[in-house]
């Protein structure tokens, strides 16, 4: 009985250790498989959260300086008429908020040039 009992003691610590480098292995591709895909999506969503911001910042400054251009540079708007730069910049505003709009919901730009091809081989 005592060398039955010792096989079967191996035995089971056998596969104890089975079990738990099969246990591990499944913890490592549920990692593999869901951490690092979220963890890269996240990353790209923070670049993509940075440079829109980035750029909406961009823009702003840019109507700021349109605005500021109307207002100083030209002659035109004074007295009555000083409220007319803000107009035109507000539109210009929804011009650029339309293009970008209109950008996303068409979706990624089209090829404008068809893809070249290597030359076929002179026979």
């Amino acid at each position: 009985m005592g060398i039955l009992n010792g096989a079967l003691k191996a035995g089971l610590s056998k596969l104890k250790a089975s079990g738990s480098d099969s246990f591990e292995l499944t913890v490592d591709y549920v990692k593999q498989e869901t951490v690092d895909p979220l963890k890269a999506l996240g990353r790209f969503l923070a670049y993509g959260a940075v440079g829109a911001f980035m750029m909406g910042l961009g823009v702003l400054f840019g109507l700021i300086a349109v605005l500021r251009i109307l207002q100083e540079e030209t002659g035109a708007f004074h007295g009555n008429l000083s409220w007319l730069p803000y107009l035109i910049v507000a539109i210009l505003g929804c011009g650029v908020l339309a293009l970008a709009g209109w950008r996303v919901v068409s979706g990624p730009a089209k090829r404008r040039r068809p893809r070249t091809t290597a030359p076929e081989e002179a026979k």
